[in-house]
């Protein structure tokens, strides 16, 4: 008589039929997925960071092929300044305090949030609060320059070269 176990075979052997999860994000949804593992995971982070009154401490957690993961830890009054990231993209999010955003109007950013943005967006970082902030922050590629602006006007967008 034939079961279930001789047609289909063995169903602990299945998991070599289904693809491989990749060993790298490799899409913006898989950035933030780095942010929200990394939020879950206190554990990973909070014996990593440091706060320096001067200023603004970071830490490179992990390098992949065409993307790096960056902790920071903002204390009070302490800023980015205006800036972008040249070619890059990144996705951004808080996992302790609370950071404000102004680039294309004000946000504050909450444990949980997620922020996106595109090569040349800027905007400007700061923590506003009495406590202290960490936050992490996903380039790709890798960040390689991190271009000021003005803090007078309006943010703009700046054209990425080519």
């Amino acid at each position: 008589m034939n079961s279930d176990i001789e047609i289909a075979g063995d169903p602990l052997a299945l998991p070599h039929l289904l693809p491989h999860a990749p060993a790298h994000p490799g899409t913006v949804a898989g950035y933030a997925g780095v942010i929200r593992e990394l939020a879950a995971d206190r554990a990973s982070w909070a014996p990593l960071v440091r706060y320096d009154p001067t200023l603004r401490w970071y830490h490179r957690l992990r390098t992949g092929p065409g993307y790096e993961v960056w902790l920071l830890s903002w204390l009070p009054g302490q800023g980015s300044g205006r800036h972008d990231h040249g070619r890059s993209f990144g996705v951004f999010g808080v996992l302790a305090g609370e950071l404000t955003e102004r680039g294309s109007g004000t946000r504050v950013l909450t444990p949980g949030t997620v922020r996106v943005f595109a090569p040349g967006y800027v905007h400007e970082v700061t923590n506003d609060g009495l406590e202290p902030v960490v936050s992490v922050h996903v380039y790709a590629p890798g960040l390689t320059e991190m271009p000021r602006h003005c803090s007078v006007g309006p943010a703009v967008t700046r054209s990425a070269p080519a």
